[in-house]
């Protein structure tokens, strides 16, 4: 019989990420949003994807990014996503 008991080590590991997702969207707001973050000293972490899990560059399909930031800095980054979408918005 084989030990799958790693896969719950590895369930732990994700549940106790230190990091939250503040933002999924488009390469260019991405690239804004990490600019206004890294201003006030936020130190944001990129995750890239795509929506149907091919190479974009190969089909020129939309290239998702996401943005995380550590939780000790979640209070100061949830006002700068907030005020960027609302700029976007007007």
């Amino acid at each position: 019989m084989k030990d799958f008991s790693y896969l719950n080590n590895t369930k732990t590991i994700v549940m106790e990420s230190h990091y939250t997702r503040i933002y999924t969207g488009s390469l260019v707001i991405v690239q804004f949003l990490i600019s206004k973050l890294e201003e006030v000293g936020i130190s944001p972490v990129i995750k890239e994807q795509n929506e149907s899990g091919l190479d974009p560059k190969i089909y020129g399909g939309h290239l998702l990014q996401e943005i995380y930031v550590h939780n000790n800095e979640l209070d100061k980054s949830i006002p700068i996503v907030q005020e960027v979408i609302a700029q976007m918005e007007a």
